[in-house]
């Protein structure tokens, strides 16, 4: 199957070290996707939301929905400085621009409440950071394999 290379990636994680560890897997993993990251909560919705304000002038032409920078889906970490991760999947599953994209939460967190919130929040899948390097790589390997290849999301007009 061919990977769908234009469409990008919006991880969002605070740690430099687990960020680069994973930008390493992918890469070894001929992932090209752009990908895109934010730090914390403020920042992904700024990207989002400014992004759709800023870069299209109001007109009737454009719909609400469109957006500059639309993620084929979201990696989110939950614990993050600011507005953190439950907050942001709160937000974006919510909101009609946004509820469609893929957001799979990828955290340390195994708490079965966590987990359940996460769904509960429209979570579309939900990992937990292995500590090992070959399981890391694993989970890594099996979100590209489907995320990035096998899924077919919807078409928003």
């Amino acid at each position: 199957m061919t990977k769908k290379l234009h469409e990008p990636l919006l991880v969002v994680e605070d740690s430099n070290e687990d960020f680069r560890i994973l930008q390493r897997l992918m890469q070894r993993m001929s992932v090209q996707n752009p990908i895109h990251r934010c730090t914390n909560g403020d920042e992904v919705l700024k990207l989002l939301y400014q992004q759709e304000n800023d870069a299209y002038p109001k007109n009737e032409d454009r719909p609400d929905s469109e957006v500059a920078l639309r993620p084929s889906v979201i990696l989110l970490d939950l614990n993050l400085p600011g507005i953190d991760g439950r907050d942001i999947l709160d937000r974006l599953k919510q909101d009609k621009s946004f509820k469609g994209i893929p957001i799979v939460v990828f955290t340390t967190s195994s708490n079965p409440k966590d987990i359940e919130l996460c769904y509960q929040k429209g979570a579309n899948g939900y990992m937990v950071k292995p500590m090992d390097a070959q399981e890391l790589k694993k989970t890594i390997q099996a979100f590209v394999d489907y995320w990035l290849e096998a899924n077919i999301p919807p078409v928003f007009d």
